[in-house]
């Protein structure tokens, strides 16, 4: 990069933290946290780890927690699940484990959802790579050997940068 061009994204210094998640217990205290902040409207959450390793478990929890009731379904076969909070938050749940026709990005109009408002949650979003806008906060989560959960957290933007900044990581 030219030394007189700043970066379109800039990663801000110390915007990485590592928790550790000892049980549904702390994945559910951390959604809770993270669904209380104000600056959770119109983010964009990034959710990466292997099959298993509990991104739609901690969705599910956040979605509880920001007042949706009834099933919550996980979007694998529908690529995305549209749901509204009590207060009118509209919330998008994407998972793009199985998206692989870029044609589909347009079809769905998934472009005008990112470009809107709401909070949207995608998992797998490394398989939509190039047609999602960059993530506000990015959350990384490992299964470990003895069923703990060691979860990075990555804010990528201003608002990622709030967003830890608000739940204290």
């Amino acid at each position: 990069m030219a030394d007189d061009h700043l970066p379109i994204v800039e990663t801000p210094k110390n915007a990485g933290r590592t928790l550790h998640w000892r049980s549904e217990e702390d994945t559910d205290a951390f959604a809770r946290a993270l669904a209380a902040s104000p600056a959770l409207r119109d983010a964009f959450i990034a959710l990466h780890g292997d099959l298993g390793a509990g991104k739609t478990t901690f969705v599910r929890h956040l979605l509880r927690a920001l007042g949706i009731e009834g099933r919550i379904k996980s979007p694998t076969y529908a690529v995305v699940e549209p749901h509204e909070a009590p207060d009118g938050l509209a919330i998008f749940h994407f998972d793009f484990y199985r998206f692989n026709d870029p044609r589909e990005w347009d079809d769905a109009g998934f472009r005008d959802i990112f470009a809107g408002p709401g909070l949207k949650l995608a998992e797998w979003p490394e398989n939509a790579a190039g047609r999602t806008p960059i993530a506000d906060l990015a959350i990384k989560i490992e299964a470990m050997t003895d069923d703990t959960r060691s979860v990075t957290l990555l804010a990528n933007t201003p608002r990622g940068s709030t967003l830890l900044a608000q739940l204290g990581a």
